[in-house]
């Protein structure tokens, strides 16, 4: 009966650590906002890449690393050549948790071609600009490791930001 006990015990054990390393492993996936460049849009507690649709090309926010194609070839660069002279303060960006997602390019220039060559800035808010104390973690936001509590102390609450251009993995 001890026997039989203890092996119930092991297993039930096992079963709750698993579940709990799932729990932190959904959390560690669905949130990435601290990893998320300054200029960023807002709205998203995780985004693995990001698209520019002016430019067709993407940003890893994992690597922090540009994906530009040069010669018929995927470039990785922490930043983008001149020849692009792209704002991205200012530029479109879509969110995309796919990976890879320029190996679908085709897909993604052609759902985002609307957003090609408009003047978005200002439409689309992004994280530096942005007073949900949420984003305070992001390096490069004004308000970077400062606490809830000042925000709230001044009244500069705003729930009310979205995101644009998100994709949620449905093509």
């Amino acid at each position: 009966m001890k026997k039989i006990l203890f092996i119930a015990l092991v297993i039930a054990s096992g079963l709750l650590y698993q579940g709990a390393l799932q729990a932190q492993v959904r959390l560690n996936v669905n949130f990435n906002v601290g990893s998320q460049p300054v200029w960023g849009p807002v709205g998203y507690d995780y985004a693995q890449y990001y698209y520019f649709p002016d430019i067709d090309a993407y940003y890893d926010v994992a690597s922090q690393q540009y994906v530009y194609l040069n010669g018929g070839s995927w470039m990785f660069a922490p930043t983008l050549p001149p020849r692009y002279n792209f704002d991205v303060y200012r530029g479109y960006k879509v969110v995309i948790n796919q990976p890879n997602p320029w190996m679908q390019d085709n897909v993604y220039r052609n759902k985002y071609a609307r957003y090609k060559g408009q003047e978005w800035y200002g439409s689309q808010p992004i994280i530096r600009d942005s007073r949900d104390s949420k984003y305070f973690i992001v390096k490069g936001h004004p308000m970077y490791g400062k606490g809830n509590e000042q925000m709230h102390a001044r009244g500069h609450e705003d729930h009310g930001e979205r995101g644009h251009g998100h994709d949620h993995g449905h093509n």
